[in-house]
Protein backbone atom coordinates (compact mmCIF):
# COMPACT_ATOMS: atom_id res chain seq x y z
CA UNK A 1 0.00 0.00 0.00
CA UNK A 2 1.13 3.38 -0.82
CA UNK A 3 0.65 6.60 1.64
CA UNK A 4 0.76 10.01 -0.09
CA UNK A 5 2.70 12.42 1.67
CA UNK A 6 1.50 15.72 2.42
CA UNK A 7 3.84 19.03 2.55
CA UNK A 8 4.04 21.53 5.51
CA UNK A 9 1.95 25.05 3.83
CA UNK A 10 -0.33 22.99 1.75
CA UNK A 11 -3.49 22.17 2.80
CA UNK A 12 -4.57 18.92 3.55
CA UNK A 13 -6.29 17.58 0.87
CA UNK A 14 -2.93 18.31 -1.58
CA UNK A 15 -1.15 15.20 -0.38
CA UNK A 16 2.13 14.60 -2.58
CA UNK A 17 3.06 11.12 -4.71
CA UNK A 18 5.54 8.70 -2.73
CA UNK A 19 8.72 9.12 -4.24
CA UNK A 20 10.86 6.53 -5.02
CA UNK A 21 13.94 5.88 -2.65
CA UNK A 22 16.24 5.24 -5.57
CA UNK A 23 14.96 8.72 -7.75
CA UNK A 24 15.13 10.58 -3.73
CA UNK A 25 18.53 9.57 -3.35
CA UNK A 26 20.06 10.17 -6.78
CA UNK A 27 17.98 13.79 -6.78
CA UNK A 28 19.43 14.38 -3.10
CA UNK A 29 23.49 13.84 -4.58
CA UNK A 30 22.97 15.65 -7.94
CA UNK A 31 21.22 18.89 -5.01
CA UNK A 32 24.18 18.32 -3.29
CA UNK A 33 26.94 18.56 -6.02
CA UNK A 34 25.11 21.82 -7.01
CA UNK A 35 25.69 23.36 -3.37
CA UNK A 36 29.34 21.94 -3.05
CA UNK A 37 30.34 23.30 -7.10
CA UNK A 38 28.64 26.89 -5.57
CA UNK A 39 30.84 27.10 -2.38
CA UNK A 40 33.55 26.37 -4.95
CA UNK A 41 32.55 28.70 -7.15
CA UNK A 42 32.33 31.63 -4.07
CA UNK A 43 35.80 29.92 -3.06
CA UNK A 44 37.23 30.60 -6.59
CA UNK A 45 35.64 34.46 -6.91
CA UNK A 46 36.95 35.77 -3.24
CA UNK A 47 40.70 34.23 -3.44
CA UNK A 48 40.73 35.33 -7.05
CA UNK A 49 39.29 39.37 -6.10
CA UNK A 50 42.11 39.05 -3.35
CA UNK A 51 44.83 37.52 -5.03
CA UNK A 52 44.34 40.22 -8.29
CA UNK A 53 44.49 43.14 -5.60
CA UNK A 54 47.45 41.90 -3.91
CA UNK A 55 49.20 42.04 -7.48
CA UNK A 56 47.28 45.33 -8.04
CA UNK A 57 48.65 46.89 -5.17
CA UNK A 58 52.59 45.52 -4.84
CA UNK A 59 52.55 46.80 -8.93
CA UNK A 60 51.57 49.80 -8.35
CA UNK A 61 53.96 50.26 -5.31
CA UNK A 62 56.97 48.29 -6.58
CA UNK A 63 56.41 49.17 -10.18
CA UNK A 64 56.52 45.22 -10.75
CA UNK A 65 54.19 44.20 -14.19
CA UNK A 66 54.19 40.16 -14.22
CA UNK A 67 50.30 39.24 -13.45
CA UNK A 68 51.14 36.12 -11.42
CA UNK A 69 47.88 36.04 -10.34
CA UNK A 70 47.46 34.26 -13.86
CA UNK A 71 48.67 30.79 -12.26
CA UNK A 72 45.66 30.82 -9.67
CA UNK A 73 43.43 31.91 -11.94
CA UNK A 74 43.89 29.64 -14.22
CA UNK A 75 45.01 26.57 -12.46
CA UNK A 76 42.26 26.63 -10.17
CA UNK A 77 39.53 27.45 -13.25
CA UNK A 78 40.18 24.26 -14.94
CA UNK A 79 39.54 22.54 -12.05
CA UNK A 80 36.10 24.66 -11.08
CA UNK A 81 35.29 24.17 -15.25
CA UNK A 82 35.97 20.38 -14.79
CA UNK A 83 33.44 20.32 -11.09
CA UNK A 84 31.22 22.19 -13.26
CA UNK A 85 30.87 19.89 -16.33
CA UNK A 86 30.26 17.15 -13.81
CA UNK A 87 27.71 18.68 -12.12
CA UNK A 88 25.19 20.41 -14.87
CA UNK A 89 26.75 18.88 -18.49
CA UNK A 90 27.54 15.10 -16.98
CA UNK A 91 24.76 12.81 -17.88
CA UNK A 92 23.95 9.76 -15.51
CA UNK A 93 24.68 6.55 -16.45
CA UNK A 94 21.43 4.58 -17.72
CA UNK A 95 20.41 1.37 -17.41
CA UNK A 96 20.70 1.02 -21.06
CA UNK A 97 24.41 1.67 -20.80
CA UNK A 98 24.64 -0.52 -18.14
CA UNK A 99 23.44 -3.61 -19.95
CA UNK A 100 25.48 -2.99 -23.10
CA UNK A 101 28.57 -3.00 -20.76
CA UNK A 102 27.19 -6.26 -19.52
CA UNK A 103 27.11 -7.45 -22.61
CA UNK A 104 30.37 -6.19 -23.72
CA UNK A 105 31.68 -7.98 -20.81
CA UNK A 106 30.05 -11.42 -21.59
CA UNK A 107 31.60 -11.49 -24.52
CA UNK A 108 35.58 -10.66 -24.45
Amino acid sequence: MTTARTTPGLPEGNPLPEIDPDLRDQAEIRLKKRRDFQGHLLAYVCVNVLVWSIWAVLGATSGGWFPWPLFVTFGWGVGLVMNGWDVYLRRPITAEEIDREVDRMRSS
